[in-house]
C-alpha cells in the first residue's frame, strides 16, 4: 500500500486588531522606515505565523485615500509573506504619503528592506 502524501500549506498571517497590540509593537518593537513604508516588528515567544496590523493616519488624506493606501500595503505584505513566510513576530505596517503613489514593485522592495533591517527576514 503506497504511503499517503501530506501537503502542508503555510498558514496565512494573523491580524493585529486591538489598540493595545499596536501600542506594544510601537513601544517594544524594532522600527524601520524605508521609502513608502514604516515597519514596527515585535518578536514573540512562539512559532505561530506572523500577525500583521496596518495603519494609516488621517494626515495622509480622506477615507478613500487612506483605504487605498492600506489596501496597497496589505497586498504588498501578502505577496511578500506568501513567498517568504515569517513566524513568531508581530508586524505593524504604517502607510506614508508616498505609499499610494509609489511604484508597486518599489513598495514591495521597501517592505523587504524593512523586514531585513528589523531582523525579521
Amino acid at each position: 500500500m503506497p504511503a499517503a502524501t501530506v501537503t502542508v500549506t503555510p498558514q496565512p498571517p494573523g491580524r493585529l486588531k486591538r489598540r493595545a497590540e499596536f501600542l506594544r509593537a510601537a513601544a517594544k518593537g524594532r522600527k524601520a522606515a524605508v521609502g513608502g513604508v514604516v515597519l514596527q516588528a515585535l518578536p514573540r515567544d512562539d512559532a505561530a505565523p506572523a500577525r500583521l496590523g496596518f495603519t494609516v493616519t488621517k494626515k495622509i488624506g480622506n477615507a478613500v485615500t487612506r483605504n487605498r493606501t492600506r489596501r496597497r500595503l496589505k497586498e504588498a505584505a501578502r505577496l511578500l509573506l506568501q513567498a517568504r513566510p515569517v513566524a513568531g513576530v508581530d508586524l505593524v505596517l504604517i502607510g506614508r504619503e508616498s505609499t499610494r503613489s509609489r511604484n508597486f514593485k518599489a513598495l514591495q522592495g521597501d517592505l523587504q528592506k524593512a523586514l531585513e533591517r528589523t531582523g525579521v527576514a
